[in-house]
């Protein structure tokens, strides 16, 4: 008949219901400490609640707070907590959902030297969750179990069911092989381990569904350095011991040749399985744990500061059941795939987390230690992102991929089954770092949800078929043992003694009725003397056949004697070749011990040449970083003293061209002045002779005040005009009278009056921002040696940095001067005033330019003024 095959669990794309779903269960568990003189950091609050506080002497927090930090979990196991509460707790429900036909993941989470093996393990006398779990599931199915090889499982993540004729065949195939046979649970089990699986409280599903056959199948890998390698492979080498190359040298440490990886492969419904794993079907608690026992020594363990057998490597063992009902008779397993189901149970045991700089790790530990932290810190990765995505409702990667670890259970994550952690901490205080970052992604991972997957359909037969065709065949056996036994049964064969004593003469009726009775004993006295002859030559063949029987044995043991003298010829002779090769091989360990020597140095001169190569590799980088920053400070400074020339050479020009108009103004004064003395001059000499004579005296032209030089002089004839102030133009405004403390008062008819003026020696900030004009009286002597005043005006406003500024914006001359030394004659007064006044009209205002004067706020030294004279603007 042809197998058929079976599907794993959740076939359909989406078995899950996506509105039901059930956070991963954490629980945590506390191990008591190594010592009762140890500090202890972790304290049991309660049954969902514990409490870490810093150890004594620990640095405290940044704000100088000493404080505890409680953490919550599902529920709390303390140090007092035997191995079956916790059972009881965490992996019953997964037990009981895998008989059911789902799949669960239960993993042990926690640093090193926590107690997550002892809790996943246990120890002689006292089983932990692994040896619980496979006695409860073997006291469920016990009776209802399938024989061997009628469940078999395929290399795709499947299961073929076989009638019973194949499994038959299949059995004494394999038992055929020269191959070693799957352990018996019969036969006496290790000592080492059979304390771990006495388990007396015989716990069991209470609702198993006896109309179906079950099959066990187990399986052991670990994750080595993110390598996958299946612990019940039957290597031809011992991959810890070292290898021998073709030199007949031991390989170094660090070139070992591990057993071939394993590859992780998705099935065509997106379940991860490994393949070419071994799978080996258990048919009792004992057999089962012998498999799991003989994986465990392979193992990758090591002695760390931390742990004297800490593991090195993340461990699975993967129970697969596989169940298929049976026919409507109840005989035989029903030949249908799609009832037929595996379900599988992963009790996965995490090597623990550890810093280097507290191990003390170095070479093959360090380079272990590196990748089970990496592979935890993606696990750690992997649910941060899962509950950002469900909280937030983001839709982030997840970086399951990343790591061996996480991309196996995958599925579990996604709603393949239960998931469920318990994290183990050890309360010593020397953990406490470690144990802090522990809690906080234990407390996380709570957050996580995963979607519950959906109960498997029913195969739709009537129940109970089980129970009635037992029933049947009870009563059919019943039946024929009234009837005196079955029906058409062949006589027994007589053995070999029965026919032997049927050789011997028959012996006669032996009754005496009558005591004249003469034929009977004589008749029995013949039979007795006829087997006592046969007796006798039997005895005599018999002793012929002892004779020759010991003749042959003479023989034999001269030929044994001589073959043995021949064979101790030749062990004598092995014994000489072996203690020569003996002696070669010591000689051969010497010299290996001084090439391993001599190859230790090596390396270590190596691992110095790469310090050193690393260190300078590190020097000439920062080098080469500080002759870049060099460089860039270099092209900085460049650019700024670029710009500093750029504007110092900018100011310069602007200083040249402010003193170049400076210059130019002070010619054009001086020029005109000349002008002016040319002008005077020529009245003079072109004034007419009767208006000389008509001039008063040299006292009375003294007495009488000088006209201002700026003004031109008024006509002879015209009367005298009424003394009255001049006026500024913009007499509605508020200025500020600036006469310095040396001004020299003049005693002119016109003088200078600013109305709703404030008159100061200085300038000041106050006086400014209570005015809008301002005016500076400035004098100086002239050329000739005469007082010249100089009226500077100008704008106050205010800047930007809340100070006061003035530009000047128009300047009055002001100008005095006294009659020559010798008499003049006066004249008449000359006929056409309009010429003369023509040659002489000129204007009071000599130039207007853009001066300013700026006052800093805030300054105690009062404004700071400068005279820029501008040259004026050229149009374009």
């Amino acid at each position: 008949m042809k197998a058929a095959r079976a599907k794993t669990p959740r076939r359909p794309k989406k078995p899950t219901n996506p509105t039901l779903k059930d956070p991963v269960g954490v629980y945590c568990r506390v191990r008591p400490l190594s010592r009762a003189d140890q500090e202890c950091c972790i304290e049991v609050i309660n049954d969902t609640t514990v409490q870490i506080h810093p150890p004594e002497g620990y640095r405290v927090f940044r704000n100088g707070e000493y404080r505890e930090t409680q953490y919550s979990f599902k529920e709390v196991f303390g140090t007092l907590v035997v191995q079956k509460e916790l059972f009881d707790v965490v992996a019953k429900p997964l037990v009981e959902d895998l008989i059911r036909g789902k799949n669960g993941l239960l993993f042990t989470y926690g640093v090193t030297g926590s107690g997550k093996t002892h809790t996943m393990t246990g120890s002689p006398g006292d089983g932990g969750l692994l040896p619980r779990c496979l006695a409860m599931i073997f006291n469920s199915i016990g009776p209802f179990q399938a024989k061997r090889f009628v469940f078999k499982l395929d290399d795709k993540n499947g299961v073929d069911v076989q009638s019973e004729v194949e499994a038959l065949l299949e059995r004494q195939r394999r038992e055929a092989l020269p191959v070693p046979k799957t352990p018996s649970g019969k036969r006496q089990l290790d000592p080492e381990f059979a304390d771990m699986i006495n388990v007396q409280d015989h716990c069991r599903v209470e609702e198993v569904d006896e109309d179906n056959v079950y099959g066990v199948f187990v399986s052991y890998i670990e994750i080595y350095n993110n390598y996958i390698y299946d612990l019940l492979e039957e290597a031809p080498f011992e991959s810890i011991k070292p290898k021998w190359n073709s030199c007949n040298t031991p390989v170094r440490n660090g070139d070992f040749v591990p057993p071939q990886s394993k590859i992780l492969r998705e099935d065509q419904n997106h379940n991860m399985y490994v393949t070419g794993c071994t799978e080996v079907e258990v048919k009792s608690t004992e057999e089962a744990f012998e498999v799991f026992w003989r994986g465990q020594k392979k193992r990758r363990i090591a002695n760390t500061q931390l742990n004297r057998e800490s593991s090195r490597s993340h461990s699975v063992f993967i129970i697969k059941l596989a169940q298929a009902p049976l026919d409507a008779d109840g005989d035989n397993v029903l030949q249908e795939k799609e009832q037929i189901t595996l379900s599988q149970l992963s009790l996965v045991d995490l090597a623990g987390s550890e810093r280097t700089n507290r191990t003390k790790a170095e070479g093959n530990r360090l380079r272990e230690a590196g990748n089970i932290n990496q592979s935890l810190m993606t696990l750690r990765t992997c649910i941060e992102v899962l509950r950002e995505n469900q909280l937030y409702g983001t839709n982030k990667m997840v970086p399951y991929r990343d790591s061996k670890l996480t991309h196996l259970f995958k599925n579990y994550f996604d709603g393949e089954g239960k998931v469920r952690m318990i994290v183990c901490v050890n309360p010593k205080a020397e953990d406490y770092e470690e144990s802090l970052q522990v809690m906080r992604f234990a407390e996380m991972t709570q957050e996580v949800e995963v979607a519950r997957p959906v109960d498997r359909p029913l195969c739709g037969l009537t129940p109970g078929r089980r129970l009635r065709n037992q029933a049947f065949r009870e009563e059919l056996s019943r039946k024929l043992e009234l009837r005196g036994g079955p029906i058409g049964a062949e006589p027994e064969e007589p053995s070999a003694a029965e026919l032997f004593f049927q050789s011997f003469p028959p012996l006669p009726s032996c009754e005496l009725l009558d005591i004249n009775d003469d034929q009977t004993l004589p008749k029995l006295i013949e039979a007795l003397e006829q087997r006592h002859k046969m007796r006798q030559m039997l005895a005599e063949e018999f002793a012929k056949n002892v004779l020759a029987f010991k003749t042959m044995l003479q023989e034999f043991d001269s030929s044994v004697a001589s073959k043995e003298n021949y064979i101790q010829g030749k062990l004598a002779e092995k014994e000489k070749t072996i203690t020569g090769q003996r002696t070669e091989l010591e000689r051969l360990e010497k010299k290996i011990k001084t090439l391993e020597y001599k190859i230790e140095i090596l390396e270590k001169t190596a691992t110095i040449y790469e310090e050193d190569k690393r260190n300078l590799q590190q020097e000439l980088e920062s080098k080469s970083q500080k002759l870049q920053r060099q460089a860039s400070d270099k092209r900085r400074l460049e650019a700024r003293l670029q710009g500093m020339v750029t504007e110092t050479s900018l100011k310069w020009e602007k200083e040249c061209e402010r003193r170049v108009a400076a210059k130019q103004l002070e010619m054009q004064n001086k020029l005109w002045v000349k002008d002016e003395k040319l002008k005077q001059l020529k009245a003079i000499v072109t004034e007419p002779r009767a208006e000389r004579l008509e001039r008063p005296s040299r006292e009375r032209e003294r007495e009488k005040p000088l006209p201002r030089s700026v003004s031109p002089s008024p006509a002879p004839s015209a009367p005298a005009a009424p003394l009255r102030p001049r006026r500024s133009r913009s007499a509605g405004e508020r200025w500020v009278d600036h006469r310095p403390p040396g001004h020299v008062p003049t005693e002119t008819l016109l003088q200078p009056r600013v109305p709703r003026a404030i008159t100061v020696d200085a300038p000041s900030e106050k006086a400014l921002a209570r005015c809008d004009r301002y005016l500076l009286t400035h004098q100086e002597l002239a050329s000739d040696g005469e007082i010249q005043t100089k009226l500077i005006k100008g704008d106050v406003f205010r800047t930007r940095g809340g100070g006061q500024a003035v530009q000047f914006t128009d300047i009055e001359t002001l100008k005095q001067e006294s009659p020559t030394g010798r008499k003049r004659r006066s004249s008449p007064p000359d006929p056409d005033p309009a010429g003369d006044a023509a040659d002489s009209e000129w204007t009071d205002v000599e130039t207007r330019c853009s001066v300013a004067v700026e006052m800093r706020a805030g300054s105690a030294l009062g404004p700071g003024y400068q005279h820029h004279a501008q040259p004026k603007r050229r149009k374009p």
